[in-house]
């Protein structure tokens, strides 16, 4: 019998906009709003970006702290995950690493630089060996952010290295422009090179998204979606995050799989029970 499901929901990235989608999420309190409603839905873990009062990418503290004040607000118990990722503004760990301390329970770590359309998504050794500790420090669990299969291999050399905990947590990034493509063969490659014990997820971008996370979940692992990964539902029509959250809740009733809640998926996760 597989485990339960974890869906994760990434409401807002980097790229979306109010222009490209009207349902993008940008200020603290639509985040957290829409957050509200994808928990409500079955999603137990929040993928989180913050954006600054004229839309663009941050990675300020204060408004990290915004988004986590509004959400506790709601009391979703839903899993807080933050964005560390270098396209989110600065390139020192300390930049990225900003809102460690606010009480998420999780936050992004990838483990390897690779090619985004418009730029490098340049991840050097020293920022990834330092937001590692950071996280250690501030007992936040990572999230390993795999857009190639180096990247596991790199995330199991730090756990080697004692600057990541095992069991690991992984999200297999698939089909961005410039790094692995979503095929369900290289899913399965990637799953097969994670360390035994390992817990992991997939996420897709654009009309990739339901074939992968179609396999994912009938491969026993977990799923992602949201605006972040595809501002569309189906050709021509607009998503929001709920939609694509029941999406994904009706994908797994139709595989046999139940949706864990947050506190279940604290428990997968090797979280600490909240308070």
């Amino acid at each position: 019998m597989p485990d339960k499901l974890i869906i994760t929901v990434a409401p807002t990235g980097n790229v979306p906009t109010k222009e490209m989608n009207p349902a993008t999420p940008l200020t603290p309190a639509e985040i957290a709003d829409d957050i509200a409603e994808c928990a409500r839905l079955g999603a137990s873990v929040a993928h989180i970006h913050a954006r600054s009062p004229d839309g663009l990418p941050t990675q300020s503290r204060d408004v990290y702290a915004a988004i986590l004040d509004e959400l506790a607000s709601r009391d979703t118990g839903v899993i807080t995950m933050i964005s560390t990722g270098a396209r989110g503004g600065g390139t020192r760990a300390d930049e990225r690493g900003a809102g460690m301390d606010l009480g998420c329970e999780m936050a992004s770590l990838a483990t390897g630089s690779s090619n985004f359309p418009d730029r490098v998504n340049a991840n050097p050794p020293d920022v990834i060996e330092a937001l590692a500790r950071r996280m250690r420090e501030c007992g936040v669990k990572p999230e390993i952010e795999c857009f190639d299969v180096a990247m596991i291999s790199n995330a199991a050399a730090l756990a080697e290295r004692g600057l990541l905990d095992e069991p690991l947590h992984f999200n297999m990034v698939m089909g961005v422009p410039g790094s692995i493509p979503a095929t369900e063969r290289n899913l399965e490659f990637m799953v097969e090179s994670i360390p035994p014990g390992s817990t992991w997820c997939a996420c897709a971008i654009g009309r990739a998204q339901v074939p992968i996370l179609t396999a994912a979940i009938g491969m026993g692992g977990h799923a992602r979606t949201g605006l972040e990964d595809t501002l569309l539902f189906e050709k021509g029509v607009p998503a929001t995050n709920a939609m694509l959250v029941e999406r994904v809740v009706q994908m797994a009733h139709e595989a046999g799989r139940e949706v864990a809640s947050p506190d279940e998926a604290r428990i997968m996760l090797g979280l600490r029970p909240a308070t």
